[in-house]
């Protein structure tokens, strides 16, 4: 029982991590987005330099451009390692960050960030 319980710690404490999306949204907050862009006056050029290219661009009705980051950051629970009990219980949990900017006439009009939970859970009794 004991070699048991020492496999599942192990397997909790090495569970892996996997992140995906803007690399520099990483260590971002709200406080730190909003000391990087003004509305009004940053530019897309300004924009793009400092977070790269954007996952994705759309338009508005009036042709503004909408500029959309993420990044999300996983990790696998440990309960996913442990046998049996692994296949009834297992998921990830971890966050994911969006910033939207909206541009009207080359400038940042509006933008928002946020940060949210992810969480997912698998298996038979899920």
């Amino acid at each position: 029982m004991k070699k048991l319980v020492m496999a599942a710690f192990v397997a909790a404490t090495l569970a892996g991590c996997a992140s995906s999306g803007n690399q520099q949204l990483k260590n971002e907050t709200e406080t730190s987005v909003q000391s990087k862009i003004q509305e009004g006056k940053t530019t897309k050029a300004e924009v793009k330099t400092i977070f790269g290219s954007p996952d994705g661009v759309s338009y508005t009705d009036n042709g503004n451009e909408i500029w959309k980051y993420s990044f999300a950051k996983v990790k696998v629970n440990g309960t996913s390692f442990i046998p049996f009990y692994g296949l009834f219980h297992n998921g990830t949990n971890g966050t994911k960050k969006e910033l939207t900017i909206l541009f009207k006439d080359d400038k940042v009009q509006k933008y928002t960030m946020a940060e949210s939970a992810i969480n997912t859970k698998t298996g038979w009794a899920d």
